[in-house]
This record gives structure tokens, C-alpha cells and sequence, in this order.
């Protein structure tokens, strides 16, 4: 089944449960997201009522942004790795990606924070597995707290 056919099947369910003909079905992901990416993260919102599997720590809020990673061990001037958040904190962010990343790699991740502002982060990509044929679901660890990607308030200084 195509990416097409999946969301011609998700507005169908839809439009059968009472919306109007003809309605968008809304995500609440960027518009511009591959269709397959925007399907994947649908699916994995719908299943987060059985959080068995949750082993990030910290509080998070749904982020959906753009995000590109660069490894340290990958060879200078290749293109960064497309991560496409799920959700984020202070401590660590949750994306999907079409690329299987090496576990326990350390790298840099640019993400756009809520006020429009790119972050610059150190990171170690803590976990990165297959979700969807071709689509990878993972998560990096800040090595130092990122308030502005929110989740928890930045602590007060002791000053």
C-alpha cells in the first residue's frame, strides 16, 4: 500500500466517523513532512495510551519540527541526517527518521526551538529502531539541558 492509499484510507475512516465530505484530516504534524512520516507519527500518537515502553526520562511536549543531525564520525562535508520530532525536553528529543543511525554515537542536532530560534546541541543518539518499513523511531540525549526546547522550567539561579 502506497503513502497515497494510506492517507486516502485515513481520511476515508474519517469522513465514515462523521466528518464533513471532503475533509482534511488533521495531524497536527507540518503539512510539508513526508506523507509517510506524517502516517508514522500518527500511528505511534494513537498507540502512546501504553507508555510500558517510555524509558525517557524528564517531562516532554509534543514538538514537531525539522530537525538535522551530524555525527561526529561522519566523513566531512556529507549531508546531515533528516530527523523529523515527535517530541521534546529538556534533556532529550524523540524523532523518526528514514535513516538507521549507530546506537551510542555522539554528533550535533539543530532543531528549531518554539520561539523560531535554531539549538545547537551536543548529543548521543541513545536509541534508534525500526518502526515502519524504511522509517526508523528514536531518541538523542542532550549532553546538557536544553530549556528552550521546553518540557520542565529552567531552575531558578541561586543568585
Amino acid at each position: 500500500m502506497s503513502s497515497q492509499d494510506c492517507q486516502s484510507t485515513l481520511r476515508m475512516d474519517v469522513q465514515d466517523a462523521g466528518a464533513p465530505q471532503g475533509a482534511a484530516l488533521d495531524i497536527g504534524v507540518p503539512a510539508e513532512w513526508p506523507a509517510e512520516a506524517r502516517l508514522i507519527l500518527t500511528s505511534m500518537q494513537a498507540g502512546e495510551g501504553n507508555n510500558s515502553d517510555n524509558r525517557r526520562g524528564g517531562a516532554r511536549i509534543a514538538h514537531h519540527v525539522h530537525g538535522a543531525l551530524r555525527l561526529f564520525s561522519d566523513p566531512d562535508g556529507s549531508a546531515p541526517w533528516k530527523l523529523y520530532t515527535r517530541d521534546a525536553g529538556a534533556r532529550s528529543v524523540g524523532f523518526i527518521t528514514p535513516h538507521r543511525l549507530p546506537l551510542g554515537y555522539g554528533g550535533v542536532v539543530e532543531l528549531p526551538a518554539a520561539d523560531g530560534s535554531i539549538v545547537s546541541a551536543h548529543c548521543t543518539l541513545i536509541r534508534c529502531r525500526q518502526t515502519a518499513r524504511g522509517w526508523y523511531e528514536g531518541a538523542l540525549s542532550f549532553h546538557r539541558p536544553q530549556w528552550e526546547l521546553g518540557g520542565e522550567p529552567e531552575p531558578a539561579d541561586p543568585d
